[in-house]
């Protein structure tokens, strides 16, 4: 039985300008980086040291070779935010590509672009 979620893959082509947007643009902290000298690297990277979730950032083009069977399409991602608006500032500020700050049934929501132009979505909660 699975009782929580660990960690999220997230297959990138660079991974020193991912872990440079992950933590310099939206102020994740790196949990662990792994490197084998051998071409498998990863970067975890969390909202902070006690998020129970994290992201670990792959090298897209080695998991390709090692696991060509694998789904490498990024994951549709919903963060919450309990600051939004001032979330939602820092990143225009920061140059990040933002979508529109809507009102929807569930409450307030807007959608970011990282550098290799994946979109993941932040709702006020």
């Amino acid at each position: 039985m699975v009782n929580k979620v660990g960690q999220i893959m997230v297959y990138v082509n660079n991974q020193d300008a991912a872990k440079e947007f992950w933590t310099e643009k939206l102020g994740f902290t790196v949990i662990s980086e792994m490197d084998n000298g051998e071409g498998f690297r990863f970067i975890e990277v969390a909202p902070s040291q006690q998020s129970e979730t994290s992201i670990v950032l792959h090298n897209k083009d080695f998991v390709a070779k090692m696991s060509p069977e694998l789904n490498l399409g990024t994951p549709s991602l919903m963060f919450y935010s309990d600051k939004l608006d001032q979330f939602y500032s820092d990143l225009k500020n920061k140059n990040v590509t933002v979508g529109e700050l809507v009102t929807m049934p569930f409450g307030r929501v807007f959608n970011f672009a990282d550098d290799e132009s994946n979109y993941f979505a932040v709702i006020e909660k």
